[in-house]
């Protein structure tokens, strides 16, 4: 099935990036066609309290802020469609993206699919999420002053949130499955340094105890089979993240982890007029705030990459250098 009109912009995501170009990208006329998916809000929907994004000065649920940021985007005229992308064809112009059998066209698409946190696989994490099960040291560290907190991974990754983390909590513990780490020698010399931080090595992991708040974990040492108890108020999953673009794989250009490539100090993607925004392009930061940065950026570059089309004239991003390496 087509939908016959070809828009002028497509907004794929509905994240804090989605929704932020959305709303810029409304408001000047785009009229964007926003293909939030069906899981529309992203890892926000699984976080409790935000209190580090400006404006809301008594904090808010991650669901609530979702939902203003999406009410504001329609708001101003960006028509949501709450369903999932299923294929894309950047190939030629206009540009082709389908939901099922729906074919929508338009004459630039800006990319928001985010990235989703890899979880641990059990019943007892996702029923703790928002409960203190989480994905992130950077927001919610701040909620564990004094309390004790576990840290699941043995990448850099983990050891920075195992280090950051001892700001606030009175103990971090460590859990990894193997005896060697993934991290990098300084990283893990840093962590063993700090007299805050222990390590369960050669374990996983089997269950996040609690009712309406996380009170232990359960772990077994993989060598013995081994079962105990740490007491905990806090799980810190820090096991990687994966970025939602493997529907792009073969016409955006990746990295090696799949992250999407934006060319020099632009949103602009290796295909002009297709441009990427938030976590699915950034796996360095991953805040709400550097999301919606981005997806301000891209709104603004896709505006005036059309404007330049419709006059014929050079992409100004060529024009003004913004393309050449920093």
């Amino acid at each position: 099935m087509n939908q016959g009109e070809t828009k002028k912009l497509i907004v794929i995501g509905g994240g804090p990036a989605g929704y932020t170009a959305a709303l810029y990208s409304a408001r000047a006329n785009l009229e964007p066609l926003v293909l939030e998916g069906f899981q529309w809000g992203g890892q926000l929907m699984i976080t409790s309290e935000v209190e580090n994004y400006p404006g809301y000065p008594e904090g808010v649920l991650g669901p609530k802020m979702m939902q203003d940021f999406r009410e504001q985007a329609d708001r101003f005229g960006a028509q949501l469609v709450t369903d999932d992308v299923t294929k894309v064809d950047f190939s030629e112009q206009p540009f082709r993206v389908w939901v099922g059998d729906t074919e929508h066209r338009a004459e630039a698409v800006i990319v928001a699919t985010g990235a989703t946190a890899r979880q641990l696989g059990l019943e007892s994490e996702v029923r703790m999420q928002g409960a203190g099960v989480t994905y992130c040291a950077t927001c919610d560290g701040a909620f564990y002053r004094e309390k004790r907190v576990v840290v699941v991974g043995g990448g850099d990754s983990a050891m920075e949130e195992a280090i950051f983390l001892t700001r606030f909590a009175s103990s971090v513990t460590v859990v990894h499955r193997r005896e060697s780490f993934r991290a990098s020698p300084i990283m893990v010399d840093r962590a063993k340094a700090n007299e805050k931080i222990e390590f369960v090595l050669d374990s996983v992991v089997e269950e996040v105890i609690g009712g309406d708040k996380v009170t232990a974990v359960r772990v077994r040492n993989t060598a013995t089979g081994e079962e105990r108890e740490l007491e905990a108020e806090g799980v810190f999953v820090a096991i990687g993240h994966d970025p939602a673009t493997e529907l792009f794989r073969g016409q955006l250009d990746l990295d090696d982890e799949g992250y999407i490539l934006t060319e020099g100090k632009s949103t602009r993607t290796n295909i002009p007029g297709v441009f990427a925004a938030g976590d699915c392009v950034d796996h360095v930061y991953r805040q709400a705030i550097t999301a919606a940065g981005m997806g301000c950026q891209a709104a603004l570059d896709a505006e005036r990459w059309l404007s330049a089309r419709e006059a014929g004239e050079q992409d100004p991003l060529v024009e003004e250098g913004a393309l050449a390496t920093p």
